[in-house]
């Protein structure tokens, strides 16, 4: 299975790398090649900084036409992390108002948990799953997974395979369709951050097969 991290200058690559191959034995291309991404089996979308500093960089990488083509005209998987799940909604609230890839519906907004509360959320914190099928199927009693940031993905209960509490409910990770989000950070979060990358892709490789036989 080939598998294409978007290199855009906004996210810590080499980590994803890292997790993925500590999963499983697979053809992995940090890339903004427009070709890569085509030949792609899957599409992972990192993500670390500022919401706008990161739809001007796929921009000027001249990403998003492909992207979206992939994803949303060819169905391809596509994974964003952290920073790289806020850019699949329609908009962020950072800095200033900026539109985002607009994937799924919803908008991204400045965390206010009250309870004095720490802002950005940096740490540990256990999700609250919302489905009864989905990537996280594998989790037990411990769901525990790694975060860091100030803003979260306000969006249609629909769309959500788990939250967490941090002074109210907010979202840690989001699917429509082929496009699945994780708002925590799965290659710092452990067994459980490899495990749900291996979870996802083994989902993409269900997928291929599901087409293959049909």
């Amino acid at each position: 299975m080939k598998i294409a991290i978007i290199d855009y200058d906004m996210g810590n690559v080499r980590s994803i790398e890292n997790a993925i191959n500590h999963v499983g034995d697979y053809e992995i291309h940090i890339t903004s090649d427009p070709s890569e991404i085509k030949s792609s089996s899957c599409i992972i979308l990192p993500g670390v900084g500022a919401f706008p500093d990161a739809m001007k960089k796929l921009r000027e990488k001249q990403l998003i036409d492909v992207l979206s083509n992939e994803v949303m005209i060819n169905k391809k998987p596509v994974l964003g992390i952290c920073l790289g799940m806020q850019l699949l909604f329609e908009s962020s609230e950072e800095i200033e108002l900026t539109a985002g890839l607009g994937w799924i519906p919803g908008k991204v907004e400045y965390m206010n948990p009250g309870q004095g509360l720490r802002v950005p959320h940096v740490g540990w914190n256990s999700l609250r799953l919302q489905k009864e099928q989905s990537v996280f199927d594998f989790l037990q009693d411990d769901k525990d997974f790694y975060f860091v940031h100030s803003l979260w993905v306000n969006c249609p209960p629909q769309y959500k395979l788990a939250t967490f509490d941090y002074g109210i409910e907010m979202t840690a990770s989001v699917q429509k369709n082929n496009v699945v989000g994780m708002q925590f950070h799965p290659e710092k979060s452990q067994k459980n951050g490899l495990s749900a990358m291996k979870s996802f892709l083994d989902w993409v490789e269900t997928q291929q097969q599901g087409e293959a036989n049909a």
